[in-house]
C-alpha cells in the first residue's frame, strides 16, 4: 500500500494507537469506539519522516454488523476527509484480501457493481396481472401460490441467533431510508395525503418497533425484498429469486407481507379481479403460510412490515398512476393494519367495499 502511494517508502514501526489511550479519568474514557487504529511510522525516499494512521472497523451492533456497513464507513471517510477545514487527509482507501496478507487499494474507484447470473423466464409481477385482468383462476394460479409459500417457509426454517440483526432489522423497518421513515420522507410535496396523516402513522410505527424488539427468537433468514418484480416463473413454474436485500436477516413476516400486499394492489382498477381471482389467492396465501410454517405469532407482529409495503404502494412517487381512491383504501389498510394488536387477514375486505 504505501509503495504504491510513495515509491520507495519503508514502514518503520507499528503501534496500537487511540485519541484516548492513557487516560487516567475513569468517568471520561471512553469504553467503546468503532475501530482500532494503528499508527504506522514512515520513511520517504530522502529521509523525510510520516506518521499515518492505519483504520479498520470491527463488527458491533451500532449499525456496524454487516461488512457492509464497515466498507461503508471506510469509503464514506475517504470521500469526506477532505471536505471538512482543518480535518487530517484521507490518503488511501482499501480492503484486506481474503488471504490476509495483501491490502487492496479502491482509491482510483468510483461507484461499485456486482455481477450476476441471468436468470431466464418471467416476473411473477406478469400472472397476477393476467389474474386481474381475466378476474378468474385456473389450477395453474393457485400451484404457484402454494409453491410461493412452500419457498418462503423453506428460506425461513433457518433461524439465526443473533439478537444484534434482528433488533436491526426491525430497526431499519422502520427508521431506515429505504423503511417506513424514508418511503413516508418519500412522499412528493402536495401530494393528497396530508403530512399529518403520514406523522399518525410515523408514530404508529416507532411504538411497534418497541413492540417487537423482544422477539429476537424469531430471527430467521429472510429474502428482504420479495415481491413480485422479485421472483422469476421459468419454463417449468419453479421460481427463482432476485435482489435478496437488508442483510438476508430478520423477521419472517417481512417476506410474508411483502408479497401479500400485491394480491390485493394488482387487484385495484380491475373491478372484479378481487373477488374473481385475488381474494381467492390472499386467503391461500396466509392460510397455507400458517399452516405449513407453524407461525401462529405471525399475526401478532406483521403488521408494521403490512404498512411498510402498503406506504410503498400508497406513495405517489413509487406509483404515480395509482388511482387517489385506491390510494385512500391502500392507507386506511396501512392505519387499521397499525391500529389492531393482532392483524386479520380479513382486514382486507375494507379496501374493495363496493367493487365487484
Amino acid at each position: 500500500m504505501l509503495e504504491g502511494l510513495w515509491p520507495g517508502a519503508e514502514l518503520v514501526k507499528v503501534s496500537r494507537f487511540g485519541v484516548d489511550e492513557g487516560s487516567e479519568d475513569q468517568e471520561t474514557t471512553k469504553g467503546l469506539g468503532y475501530g482500532k487504529p494503528l499508527l504506522l511510522d514512515v520513511r520517504l525516499v530522502g529521509c523525510e519522516e510520516r506518521r499515518l494512521v492505519f483504520h479498520t472497523a470491527a463488527p458491533n451492533a451500532f449499525g456496524h454488523d454487516r461488512r457492509s456497513d464497515r466498507a461503508l464507513e471506510m469509503i464514506l471517510a475517504y470521500d469526506t476527509f477532505g471536505l471538512v477545514k482543518q480535518h487530517a487527509a484521507a490518503c488511501d482507501v482499501g480492503a484486506i484480501s481474503t488471504s490476509g496478507d495483501a491490502l487492496v487499494s479502491l482509491r482510483d474507484t468510483a461507484e461499485f457493481y456486482l455481477l450476476s447470473e441471468f436468470v431466464p423466464g418471467h416476473v411473477y409481477a406478469d400472472e397476477l396481472r393476467k389474474i386481474a385482468q381475466r378476474a378468474s383462476l385456473e389450477e395453474r394460479d393457485l400451484a404457484l401460490v402454494a409453491s410461493l409459500v412452500d419457498t418462503l417457509v423453506d428460506i425461513h426454517k433457518e433461524k439465526v441467533d443473533s439478537p444484534v440483526a434482528y433488533q436491526r432489522a426491525i430497526r431499519d423497518l422502520v427508521g431506515s431510508g429505504e423503511g417506513i421513515f424514508g418511503i413516508i420522507d418519500g412522499f412528493p410535496a402536495g401530494s393528497e395525503v396530508p403530512r399529518e396523516r403520514l406523522e399518525r402513522i410515523e408514530q404508529q410505527a416507532v411504538a411497534w418497533r418497541w413492540r417487537l424488539k423482544s422477539h429476537e427468537a424469531r430471527n430467521s433468514r429472510t429474502h428482504g425484498d420479495f415481491h413480485p418484480f422479485n421472483i422469476i416463473i421459468d419454463d417449468s413454474d419453479t421460481p427463482r429469486l432476485l435482489d435478496t436485500s437488508r442483510g438476508s436477516v430478520g423477521d419472517p413476516a417481512d417476506d410474508v407481507s411483502c408479497l401479500a400486499v400485491n394480491f390485493m394492489f394488482f387487484a385495484l382498477g380491475h373491478p372484479g379481479a378481487w373477488r374473481g381471482g385475488m381474494r381467492t389467492l390472499w386467503y391461500q396465501f396466509w392460510e397455507r403460510y400458517l399452516d405449513r410454517s407453524g407461525d401462529q405469532r405471525l399475526l401478532e407482529v406483521v403488521a408494521p412490515f403490512l404498512a411498510w409495503r402498503g406506504l410503498v404502494l400508497a406513495n405517489p412517487a413509487w406509483y404515480p398512476g395509482l388511482d387517489p381512491k385506491h390510494r385512500e383504501a391502500l392507507l386506511s389498510f396501512v392505519e387499521r393494519s397499525l391500529a389492531a394488536p393482532r392483524f386479520s387477514p380479513d382486514f382486507c375486505e375494507a379496501v374493495f367495499e363496493g367493487e365487484g
